[in-house]
């Protein structure tokens, strides 16, 4: 049981720290990365403890980088992530483990979808609202909330991506872990995984910064994508034959 346990928690820390250095390259990918490594190993402990990790890192990318914030979309997101999160915290109450894990599979693979286009949203008032609506439902549920929001910034420059997304991943998550604990939806267990996971986040966070300008973006989000549709498709297709 504990050698389960401790590898359980390698397998978690992997996960971690690639979805980290993926996110602090790109702006977004810790919970496509990491989420559905979680469902598959520890449902029980999904989605708080992505969440939870999900505020965090997105604090240390604000200490080097928070002067590009579009504060404008910030303020027209996040009154709709809060309706979002009402609706993200009912699918938690009522989903299974194992239909959490096709949940959180058809939500990476919608999302890996909406991140190959590259197509431009006009940035407005009503896809805002909408993107944050969207956030706060998928978010909430299965920790996955960024590709809207990376969706409408994918044309604005990398650092405003980076410190507006990281507003609004704090501020989204800090939503959705409330509404998950009032609700009863979120346990000591998972505080206290997303705790220890932390050193091993910002290990990721650092070999990310280190990777940045190294690693070419065309090799990375490819990589990045691949390697989240298989994580999906391989949660899908246990759901169903667990």
């Amino acid at each position: 049981m504990v050698g389960e346990a401790i590898g359980v928690l390698v397998v978690i820390s992997i996960a971690v720290v690639l979805g980290a250095i993926t996110q602090t390259t790109v702006g977004l990918g810790l919970g496509l990365v990491a989420a559905p490594v979680l469902t598959f190993v520890a449902p029980e402990l999904m989605p708080g403890v992505i969440i939870m990790l999900g505020m965090t890192l997105p604090l240390l990318t604000l200490v080097r980088e928070h002067h590009e914030i579009d504060w404008h979309g910030v303020v027209w997101i996040t009154p709709l992530r809060l309706v979002g999160t009402i609706f993200g915290v009912w699918i938690v109450a009522q989903v299974t483990a194992e239909n959490l894990e096709w949940v959180v599979g058809v939500v990476v693979l919608l999302a890996v979808a909406l991140t190959v286009h590259t197509f431009a949203v006009p940035i407005n008032r009503r896809t805002l609202s909408t993107a944050g609506l969207i956030s706060g439902i998928t978010g909430t549920a299965t920790s996955i909330g960024g590709p809207p929001l990376a969706l409408l910034y994918q044309h604005r420059p990398p650092h405003q991506v980076r410190s507006t997304l990281a507003v609004l991943f704090v501020t989204g998550s800090a939503i959705s872990l409330t509404g998950l604990g009032v609700a009863g939806e979120l346990s000591l267990r998972e505080l206290k995984i997303a705790a220890l996971m932390v050193p091993v986040l910002a290990f990721g966070v650092l070999a990310g910064t280190r990777l940045r300008s190294r690693l070419p973006l065309r090799v990375m989000r490819p990589a990045l994508l691949a390697v989240s549709a298989v994580s999906a498709v391989v949660l899908i297709v246990k759901s169903f034959v667990a």
